[in-house]
């Protein structure tokens, strides 16, 4: 069993230390010299990652199990090649070990990222025996037949969903056959998130929240249950329940690139953006620093702080980094930072603005995300036609996308609305305008919860309470701000507009307590950032009062 390996440096700073840390990690992040050269966790963990702990004792010779545990821990964080690095170790190490060849299996299957590479697990299997039966056979216990079992059923023959719950069922007899096995109850609650297929369902998650809140005290340094926890929590009704779990998780394996970032999951739903941007700079530098999931997070916790001029060098360092040669995925993420940057910074005259990044097998929604930053950044430099264009792109995006089942279609209409709304107003069609806005909302409303930076780049009832105020209709816009706070919390534009309408409609409570919490938040703004002053001048008056 490998345990826990913590050095002093693993305990939570104060917030004097926690500042520094912050402010050195993110200069590393932003310097041109490779992100993981003399890195001081890098060198630390090069003998012995510090993952977590688990007890999941096999039948394998002391070596494979060795490694079979470090695979196992790997593929409690998701850091899936590394697990497979590790579980290949073990196979080689004693070649009829069934279970190394389960766990790289499993490290083909990302139930949360929608993703399974169902060729690839085979290959594997096979490897082992050339059918089911012979490979359930080489398991020599009850035990680890059952999760040989349970690898069969989710990578059988049918239809995904079909082989996702008979999966789910093979895990919960497992976890009824042995009840004292935390790393099957840890597993049947991810096959419980794993039967949403990408869309929250709120009664599913919370079974797997209650599978794992009775693992929690009893195993607090097992990473899986800490990880499930937090994907269990994260949307911003629930995520005050995983706060205790995103804490822990970061120490639990600080090693893990994965962990550091999953924290901020919770931090924000939360809208803790000291948080967001501080996990995320570790995540990065734990990895290939690139334009991906973890810089993309970063960028926007950084202007949700109101610190534009450092969310604007992590976007440019993004892009010096992207060739002709990245994968689709990093294509998408820059431009997704860049839809991200320019809507939330309201720096609509950005050089980023001009860039050409190749959309080829993108996804409609990061697609439509950068048309629509780049049709409202159009319209505010007075450039009319261009955003036109950019409706237009959004529109036959819209008519050639495909019914995934996902909410994926509802959220390029919503965005799709959104700019011909702004367009319309521009134009001087208030009524029109207003209407299109409020189907955006209503659809906007009907979507699942969902994680992390919103995929409706501009949150529909913040722009509408925009609008709204700009209309002369502050009580309206309040109700608007208010709603947007409460699916994405404390997001910084929509404080600014709550604090606006609240003071305009002489709801000083209100306004009062929004300019606050966007004081707090913008604690390191940019001087000059709008808004500022006049969230100080409002919150100095009242205090003098």
């Amino acid at each position: 069993m490998i345990g826990p390996r913590r050095l002093v440096h693993n305990q939570r700073p104060n917030r004097k230390t926690a500042r520094c840390l912050v402010a050195v990690l993110l200069a590393a992040v932003l310097s041109a010299a490779s992100a993981l050269s003399g890195s001081l966790i890098a060198q630390e963990s090069a003998d012995a990652p510090r993952l977590g702990t688990v007890d999941f004792p096999t039948s394998g010779t002391p070596q494979a199990q060795e490694y079979f545990t470090l695979g196992l821990l790997y593929l409690h964080s998701f850091e899936y090649g590394s697990a497979a690095t590790e579980f290949r170790k073990a196979q080689k190490e004693q070649p009829d070990f069934a279970l190394a060849y389960w766990g790289e299996a499993m490290a083909h299957n990302h139930p949360l990222w929608r993703q399974r590479d169902r060729d690839a697990a085979i290959e594997v299997l096979e490897r082992l025996a050339p059918t089911p039966a012979e490979r359930i056979a080489l398991a020599p216990t009850d035990r680890e037949r059952m999760y040989m079992q349970a690898a069969e059923a989710l990578w059988a023959d049918g239809p995904k969903a079909e082989r996702d719950t008979a999966y789910m069922l093979a895990m919960r007899r497992l976890v009824d056959a042995h009840p004292d096995d935390p790393d099957a109850r840890a597993f049947y609650a991810l096959s419980l998130l794993g039967l949403s297929d990408g869309v929250r369902v709120i009664p599913t998650y919370m079974r797997a929240a209650a599978v794992v809140e009775e693992l929690i005290d009893r195993y607090p340094d097992h990473p899986g249950v800490a990880h499930y926890m937090i994907h269990s929590y994260d949307d911003p009704i629930h995520a005050p329940l995983g706060l205790r779990a995103a804490r822990a998780y970061s120490e639990i394996a600080p090693d893990a690139a994965h962990a550091q970032h999953m924290t901020t999951h919770i931090f924000l739903a939360l809208g803790m953006w000291a948080d967001v941007v501080s996990q995320n700079i570790i995540a990065a530098e734990l990895t290939s620093w690139r334009p991906g999931h973890y810089t993309a997070w970063l960028g926007y916790g950084l202007a949700q702080q109101g610190r534009i001029e450092a969310a604007r060098q992590i976007l440019e360092r993004a892009h010096d980094l992207l060739s002709s040669s990245s994968r689709t995925r990093a294509r998408g993420y820059m431009l997704s930072m860049r839809a991200d940057y320019l809507v939330n910074t309201e720096r609509w005259s950005d050089p980023a603005f001009e860039w050409e990044i190749d959309e080829e097998r993108t996804s409609e929604v990061v697609r439509a995300k950068d048309a629509f930053a780049l049709g409202v950044a159009a319209l505010q430099r007075g450039e009319r036609d261009e955003s036109e264009q950019q409706l237009a792109r959004m529109l036959w995006i819209l008519d050639n996308m495909a019914d995934s089942g996902t909410p994926a279609r509802d959220v390029v209409r919503i965005m799709t609305k959104e700019l011909s709304a702004v367009i319309g107003l521009h134009d001087g069609l208030t009524d029109g305008a207003l209407e299109i806005l409020r189907e955006a909302t209503a659809i906007e409303d009907a979507l699942p919860l969902e994680f992390g930076p919103p995929d409706v780049v501009k949150p529909s009832h913040e722009l509408l309470g925009e609008m709204l105020l700009g209309m002369d209709d502050p009580s309206g816009a309040v109700i608007e701000f208010q709603r947007a706070l409460a699916l994405a919390p404390l997001r910084a534009l929509s404080l600014r507009g709550l604090g606006r309408a609240a003071a305009a409609a002489s709801d000083e409570e209100t306004a009062l307590r929004a300019y606050r919490n966007l004081l707090a938040i913008w604690a390191e703004a940019d001087p000059g950032i709008e808004g500022l002053d006049e969230a100080r001048s409002f919150v100095s008056a009242r205090a003098s009062e």
